[in-house]
């Protein structure tokens, strides 16, 4: 019985052994997937900081372009103001205004001649632009 103890427990010790390199084996193929995963997710917080970055920079640029946008409104709305003022001013934009208007109400050339003051040709141009 002795021998056969012996037997059991070496072929334990043998066993135990070959759990222990396999169990070493997988650990080091876990540890290499580890490391390669490592390397992956620093590379992505890398890609990740890129794009924050850029990102940020297009946030700036369209703030700017749209502060720009907003000047521009009002310059634009002022000078139609200014635009608008000077045609109630104008007695020649008035007579044009006048002639538009007779355009739409179905005005033929020789009354917007006589009416309005106007030459054929600006006449014939209103009408051109302004018909229907």
């Amino acid at each position: 019985m002795g021998d056969e103890l012996l037997i059991a427990a070496l072929a334990y010790v043998v066993a135990c052994l070959g759990l222990i390199l396999y169990l070493q084996r997988r650990t080091s193929k876990l540890k290499t997937k580890v490391d390669a995963l490592t390397v992956l997710i620093k590379e992505s917080d890398r890609q990740r900081e890129a794009v924050k970055r850029e990102l940020q920079e297009l946030r700036s640029g369209t703030i700017g372009v749209g502060r720009r946008v907003l000047e521009i409104e009002k310059k634009l709305g002022k000078q139609s103001e200014m635009l608008e003022e000077a045609s109630y001013n104008d007695p020649q934009a008035k007579l044009y205004a006048r002639a538009v208007k007779m355009v739409s109400l179905g005005a033929g050339i020789e009354e917007l001649m006589s009416e309005c003051e106007l030459p054929k040709a600006e006449a014939e141009l209103l009408l051109r632009l302004h018909k229907r």
